[in-house]
């Protein structure tokens, strides 16, 4: 390829990416440096104008974090098989690459492969060989046996299977022990085999992480819907970072409001701790219920009387209805194609 066929070829990839970059600017509000060529589109432009777009597209990447281009990503539409190739291949094609470049490579990999993979793929065909094949056109070829460090990606995928909710994996520090690993393969990231078992890796265990958050969450509101129907009203959730006397209708709203924001952002450190802490208290809540609970009749003549008797962290009267949540959940199983 001549020099003129390459720079024409990188000059029409940056048009491509323009508008994304554009997109995610005004999302965040990142003041950019203007780029007059690429911002009105002109079709063959000298080399100082390739030049220069070289340079924004350099200051650019450096303001953009990798929790920003997660988060925009999986909630635009301007995302597609193609736009995820072009910025794949920005990253990869880079000469020089930091440890923010190769975090967000990882990321777009995930983002390319569960785009390109059937939405009901089952676990059990993630393996290797297919999402090296999968991945093919952006990475190479994944050529050869893995190296024997990228093995312990298996191990930490295997330890991941065999927890049973949120709690397990957070306690476990599965997700910390991946980027770990990740940080200690420097450039060797970077060959394909790598990046390929990195990219199967973050997959897995994102699907497992809606799988285990949605279970979480249905544990909080069925909980809340059998405290409700004691008449309990508030509950002490202090150990969950809300207030001693947090209303039961406002636990609903908050529940429903993080399946949007795990959906967007699954490794939130405080949030998820938040949504683990909160299932831990009603289950004690739940616990105590059962434990001083007393005939049925009795129950309903005096509810106050049974939260005295669980020690009076809780408060019933009659149940709330300004909030009413659908008996209907979305189907998490698709929620590694957002």
């Amino acid at each position: 390829m001549t020099q003129l066929t390459e720079l024409a070829a990188e000059w029409q990839e940056a048009r491509r990416l323009h508008p994304l970059y554009s997109a995610l600017a005004r999302e965040f509000v990142i003041d950019l440096p203007a780029c007059s060529d690429l911002e009105s589109g002109v079709e063959a432009p000298p080399q100082e104008s390739i030049e220069q777009a070289r340079q924004w597209f350099q200051d650019v990447d450096q303001r953009i974090q990798v929790h920003q281009l997660r988060q925009f990503l999986q909630t635009t539409s301007l995302t597609s098989d193609s736009a995820l190739r072009s910025l794949l291949l920005h990253h990869l094609r880079k000469s020089q690459r930091t440890a923010s470049d190769r975090d967000k490579i990882d990321f777009l990999l995930v983002q390319y492969f569960s785009h390109c993979a059937p939405s009901r793929l089952d676990d059990a065909d993630v393996d290797f060989e297919y999402v090296a094949q999968v991945l093919e056109p952006v990475v190479g070829p994944a050529n050869g046996n893995r190296d024997e460090w990228l093995k312990a990606l298996d191990q930490l995928m295997g330890e991941a299977k065999a927890c049973k909710d949120l709690n397990g994996i957070l306690t476990s520090k599965i997700l910390e022990k991946g980027r770990a690993l990740k940080a200690s393969a420097e450039d060797k990231y970077f060959e394909p085999a790598a990046m390929v078992a990195f990219a199967r890796f973050s997959f897995l265990m994102r699907r497992l992480f809606f799988r285990l958050m949605h279970q979480d969450l249905n544990a909080i509101l069925d909980g809340l819907r059998t405290l409700e129907a004691q008449g309990l009203t508030t509950l002490d959730c202090r150990r969950a970072q809300f207030s001693a006397e947090e209303p039961v209708s406002r636990l609903r709203m908050i529940c429903q409001s993080w399946k949007v924001m795990f959906h967007a952002e699954y490794s939130s450190g405080q949030p998820l701790r938040m949504l683990v802490d909160l299932r831990a208290v009603i289950e004690r809540a739940l616990e105590k219920f059962a434990k001083d609970a007393k005939p049925t009749a009795s129950v309903k003549s005096a509810p106050r009387a049974q939260a005295a008797a669980a020690g009076a962290e809780f408060m019933v009267a009659p149940p709330a209805n300004e909030f009413d949540v659908s008996a209907s959940e979305p189907d998490w199983n698709d929620s590694t194609k957002s």
